[in-house]
């Protein structure tokens, strides 16, 4: 009872009785009714205030055991007030044999000394990024990676740490995951550049024959003019050992042509070497396109390299198209000869696919140097490419060939080759004369 209901009192019975009979008493009723409804509205708003702090309290509880990483909170003496179910679960330890112990006790003896002086180093800033070791209950370490950052009051004024952690050997487990799984796409690539490369060589193979058949065929036929004319010299030199005269030695000089055979044997003998070196160059052609991967960059004449190309694929085709070339006489680059084969060999077979059924069927192969630089097109007097395309072409497996006709492989594995291996470009776009255009741009020597 306050001091305003004992004055009110007082005045009641200090009051004579016909007049503090009802006023005096009502007066001091009413100001009790006022008291008692501040008391319950301050009661209300008591147990409305500690419901809600109830409920705050149950969501921080909430989250803290709900976060997946590694939560401790300690006083600025490095002692323990709490940590959430992701320490207990990783050390195998329940909370109440944590609480209230240094915050050093946590740690494999390795590090304690660094665990202690956690609350000191606090004071100057926080502590990102360091690799400890947790003790478990099994006398095991579990390595974890920690951020400790100072903890404020509502003054700002430090009253302890807060350690923040994710265990390493789930980052490990995830690090050598993501590891195989990069490995088993870079095998999965590969292999498929290896099932490309075959499918693009079986198309090729007639071309190649026809390469290969020309200079082998003219090495056997100057072998068996060889043959003959080795006949005709030992039946001259035999006469000519058997001491006959030398009117019969003449009559067979001129019967067996030896002076003719003396001529033909250089030019033979250079043909058959000539026919020889060229079936070298066409089976290193077929290694360096078939094995690129293991080159080094070397010095290789971008005009040789373009023409071969197109000879492969032109050869092979049953309907042969035009093949224009706009080339200079040798374009020198340094860099990998097979893998730049490779891309002509897809850009010119998708060329010539394109003119396959057309009125037009000519390809436009040229090359130009510009700013140390040099740029392929290969224009095809096709339908061209939808511009809603355009942007996908290079992607795997899309196609727009029929079933049968290609895999969606080979500008894929060309762009790829172009951009990574050989450190260049590779673009298209819908010629103004119709039909499509590729480039291949590559520098003049790839850095290593």
């Amino acid at each position: 009872m306050d001091d305003d209901i004992r004055g009110l009192l007082r005045r009641a019975n200090e009051t004579p009785a016909a007049l503090s009979d009802e006023s005096a008493w009502i007066e001091v009723i009413q100001r009790m009714d006022s008291i008692y409804a501040d008391i319950v509205r301050y009661q209300v708003e008591l147990e409305q205030k500690n419901a809600n702090l109830e409920e705050a309290h149950q969501f921080i509880q909430s989250v803290i055991s709900s976060i997946s990483d590694v939560l401790i909170v300690a006083d600025t003496r490095g002692v323990i007030q709490q940590v959430n179910g992701a320490l207990e679960h990783l050390i195998g330890r329940a909370a109440q044999d944590i609480v209230g112990r240094p915050l050093a006790t946590l740690f494999m003896p390795d590090y304690v000394a660094m665990a202690e002086d956690f609350a000191e180093h606090i004071r100057n800033g926080a502590i990102t990024d360091c690799e400890i070791e947790l003790a478990t209950i099994n006398g095991d370490g579990a390595p974890i990676a920690i951020n400790c950052t100072p903890r404020v009051d509502h003054d700002g004024r430090l009253s302890g740490l807060v350690i923040t952690g994710r265990p390493l050997g789930e980052l490990r487990r995830a690090y050598q995951d993501l590891r195989e799984t990069h490995e088993q796409l870079r095998t999965a690539q590969a292999q498929l550049v290896q099932s490309e490369k075959m499918a693009s060589l079986g198309q090729l193979v007639a071309g190649v024959a026809h390469e290969l058949n020309n200079p082998i065929s003219f090495v056997f036929g100057n072998m068996h003019a060889l043959k003959r004319y080795e006949q005709r010299l030992a039946a001259y030199l035999g006469a000519i050992h058997d001491t006959v005269d030398a009117d019969e030695r003449e009559r067979l000089r001129r019967e067996l042509k030896i002076d003719r055979l003396l001529q033909d044997i250089g030019p033979l003998i250079e043909g058959s070497l000539e026919g020889a070196e060229r079936v070298g160059e066409i089976v290193d052609d077929l290694r360096r396109f078939s094995t690129p991967n293991q080159q080094q960059p070397q010095p290789f004449d971008l005009v040789r390299v373009v023409n071969t190309a197109a000879d492969w694929v032109i050869k092979a085709r049953r309907e042969r198209p035009d093949v224009h070339l706009a080339l200079p006489d040798e374009i020198l680059l340094t860099g990998y000869e097979g893998y730049v084969h490779q891309i002509l060999v897809n850009l010119i077979q998708n060329a010539a696919d394109a003119v396959e059924h057309g009125d037009r069927r000519q390809i436009d192969v040229a090359a130009t140097l510009v700013d140390g630089r040099v740029s392929v097109r290969v224009h095809d007097h096709g339908p061209g490419i939808a511009d809603d395309q355009l942007l996908r072409v290079f992607d795997p497996f899309y196609t727009t060939k029929p079933v049968g006709k290609g895999t969606g492989l080979g500008l894929y594995i060309s762009y790829n080759l172009a951009t990574e291996q050989c450190q260049g470009r590779l673009s298209v776009r819908n010629h103004a004369d119709g039909g499509a255009e590729f480039t291949l741009t590559l520098p003049l020597e790839i850095a290593t």
